[in-house]
């Protein structure tokens, strides 16, 4: 079984875990490829044969990949696989991990139910972003959000927002958020946006920070065009697609619509969504006690 692995900036304390997952996923008779940023932070003793992997290149032969981080790690092993839809795990050594969701303790028993292919597979929607300059190149697609936002000023932004053609809003605000249902646990939500189950089929337009109290976070159609007329005190602007930024100014034409390909989560068979929120957002916990 071939298997890619991707981590990054993990602590000193990781680095013995994530050699010894490794260690076991060789004794198995697994194939294993690396990120070339995991790969670097291994320490000088490693002495595992592996192979490594550039972000661009083709991973369509992988059968699983294990991203062992928090969640920005997940969304930068969905830029490493892209449209190649590799079966993904996330293994969480960060904090709350909404898409890593085996713990550090639950690892080595994960990774067995993955190499016995005791799992199942659930297709997450992507964002696709077109604009008229190329932004992000091959990588202009995003797993939980795309967003406009300030630079280098203190003042608010003017954007207009438009589904399929026709004005939704005209929006006063630090920036807006276009959130896939993934994403909907991200940024969207500590922005006061709604949860939205995986597999529904929508996206959240999300103010930040708006100048009105009546401009409130829209659900659309995941059909929809979603496309967009910037202004502000300043030419400059910051977009985003998950972790990745691209400055640009009001002269960019951008819209966002659903991709034509996903991204394929693994979930094992002790995995309810539902059982996820309670258990990250401590739902039906009294506080009192």
């Amino acid at each position: 079984m071939r298997i890619g692995i991707h981590g990054r900036d993990f602590k000193q304390k990781s680095h013995q875990f994530i050699e010894n997952l490794l260690a076991y996923l060789l004794r198995e008779g697994a194939e294993v490829w690396v990120s070339d940023k995991l790969f670097k932070l291994l320490t000088r003793t490693y002495t595992g044969r592996v192979k490594v992997f550039s972000m661009g290149d083709s991973l369509r032969r992988l059968h699983a990949f294990l991203s062992i981080g928090g969640d920005g790690t997940m969304l930068e092993s969905v830029a490493y696989i892209g449209r190649a839809q590799v079966p993904t795990l996330g293994i969480n050594t960060g904090r709350l991990g909404f898409l890593a969701t085996v713990n550090r303790e639950e690892a080595l028993s994960a990774i067995e139910q993955v190499l016995a292919r005791n799992f199942t597979t659930e297709e997450r929607t992507l964002l696709t972003l077109k604009s008229n300059t190329g932004l992000f190149g091959r990588f202009n697609f995003a797993l939980n959000d795309f967003t406009i936002m300030k630079k280098d000023s203190s003042s608010m932004i003017h954007v207009d927002v438009f589904v399929n053609k026709q004005l939704l809003n005209s929006y006063w605000s630090d920036g807006i958020i276009v959130a896939t249902p993934t994403g909907s646990t991200g940024y969207s939500l500590s922005c006061g946006g709604p949860l939205v189950h995986p597999a529904s089929e929508s996206f959240v337009i999300t103010p930040v920070s708006p100048h009105t109290l009546t401009a409130r976070p829209v659900v659309v159609n995941h059909e929809a065009e979603i496309s967009f007329r910037i202004e502000g005190r300043t030419n400059r602007f910051l977009v985003s697609l998950d972790s990745r930024f691209e400055s640009i100014d009001s002269s960019v034409r951008l819209s966002v619509k659903r991709a034509a390909f996903t991204t394929t989560l693994i979930q094992l068979p002790q995995y309810e969504y539902f059982l996820l929120l309670q258990k990250k957002l401590n739902w039906g916990l009294d506080a009192r006690n």
